[in-house]
């Protein structure tokens, strides 16, 4: 049975009014509790923060901003949904520590081209403390290892299935581009009567007749849309036309950039998407090289100076004409290439360790290069081709396990977090 907080605060709230009515001291404003949500509450001060946030990202974007009470009951249900989903976290055991909260703020302030101490300004500049940000770093650390557990390591995607896709017109369609969209979403309640069906497809309809008018699309979407991308201005970043519902992932390959599709009926409600950028379509083309090389490593019975004594003869051995396939054989501690005399055929180089992938690309192909060291041990190796390979082939069976995964995963979080919103009790207070 769930225990409802605003039974417990009640009497806190009612003592604490009852000080302040009585006091002579000038009355200051308290920060009160404008959500209450399963075993924790919303507050107006987190309410107050977050919003100021959403109106300076809404106000950089150069989008005009809804009213407050709108934009208010917009932030407010994200932080519900937040605030559910850290609960999770905490039941779960799922803690941040501060060494790796400080190696992604250091990530943050690198994709911005900043130094921390920059961040720290820049933040500062717009009203932010650094303590806040940290905060709301750690806050989105929880909430994406919840989803993690308990919506992304049940998606399982098998080979057949990414071999069906790329066999498909779709996929083979698809896979060659990348959308970047936005979204907006006039939701329907699940079990929701004809007549509230009917309102929201009326007010999804004069919407899209808006926005062909030349409505503001995020602006609309931060007043109107269920989304949860609806506060970034219903930006979903780049998408794969296969990780769209249909009928949507066969759509956008024929849309032009700022087209809005006409609404769509999906299970949370009517959806409209906007093309805002497309890319890709590229040949992925990987260099790779073939190499034969000996590997002696130094053990307790071989000091480092003979082993490098051993290889530097071997060198010799096989300058003077004699059988490199054979002295690797015979010689080489690489189990892998040994018995293949030494040869580690068609690689990236980007697989191998630094030092090796160094001589690899100073030594002309056919030539073979000076005794030299890396972790392993000693080496010498000869390189017997370089060639530049098509890698397409490869590459669009990753982004297919990628995106089917993604895909599964986008209706498997929407369908988890209205879940857990309506096991939740929730209590508004705003």
């Amino acid at each position: 049975m769930k225990i409802k907080l605003s039974n417990c605060l009640r009497p806190l709230l009612l003592g604490a009014l009852f000080l302040a009515t009585s006091a002579q001291a000038v009355v200051q404003p308290l920060n009160r509790v404008v959500a209450i949500v399963d075993n924790d509450v919303v507050m107006q001060s987190q309410l107050d923060a977050r919003l100021r946030e959403v109106q300076q990202t809404i106000a950089k974007r150069g989008a005009r901003a809804p009213s407050e009470q709108v934009l208010s009951q917009q932030v407010l249900e994200r932080l519900i949904i937040e605030n559910i989903q850290l609960q999770i976290g905490e039941r779960s055991g799922i803690r941040i520590s501060d060494e790796e909260l400080n190696q992604a703020l250091g990530t943050i302030a690198q994709r911005n081209g900043m130094s921390l101490a920059q961040f720290r300004a820049a933040l500062a500049k717009d009203g932010l403390t650094f303590d806040g940000a940290r905060d709301q770093v750690r806050r989105e650390m929880v909430i994406s290892r919840v989803r993690q557990r308990r919506v992304a390591e049940r998606i399982q995607v098998s080979d057949q299935e990414v071999q069906n896709f790329l066999a498909s017109d779709l996929g083979k369609q698809q896979l060659s581009q990348e959308f970047r969209l936005a979204n907006i979403l006039i939701p329907v309640p699940d079990g929701a009567s004809p007549a509230t069906i009917q309102a929201a497809e009326r007010q999804t309809k004069e919407l899209y007749q808006q926005l062909r008018q030349g409505a503001d699309f995020a602006q609309q979407a931060i007043a109107l849309s269920a989304s949860e991308t609806a506060l970034e201005g219903g930006e979903m970043g780049w998408r794969k036309a296969a990780q769209l519902p249909p009928p949507f992932d066969g759509m956008v390959s024929t849309m032009a950039v700022g087209e809005v599709t006409e609404p769509m009926r999906t299970p949370g409600g009517f959806i409209m998407l906007k093309l805002l950028e497309t890319r890709g379509g590229e040949t992925q083309v990987r260099d790779e090289v073939t190499v034969r090389h000996i590997l002696i490593k130094p053990s307790e019975i071989r000091s480092e100076a003979e082993t490098k004594r051993l290889v530097e003869h071997l060198y010799q051995r096989i300058q003077a004409g004699e059988d490199f396939a054979q002295l690797a054989k015979d010689f080489s501690e690489d189990p892998g290439s040994a018995l293949n005399g030494g040869v580690l055929s068609w690689i990236d180089p980007n697989a191998l360790v630094p030092e090796f992938r160094e001589v690899m690309a100073n030594t002309p192909s056919g030539e073979l290069s000076k005794p030299f060291k890396t972790p392993y041990g000693w080496h010498v190796l000869e390189v017997m081709g370089r060639r530049a390979t098509d890698s397409s082939a490869q590459v669009r069976e990753q982004q297919a396990q990628k995106l089917l995964r993604n895909r599964k995963y986008e209706e498997e979080l929407q369908t988890w977090l209205r879940q857990i919103r309506d096991e939740a009790y929730v209590e508004i207070k705003l």
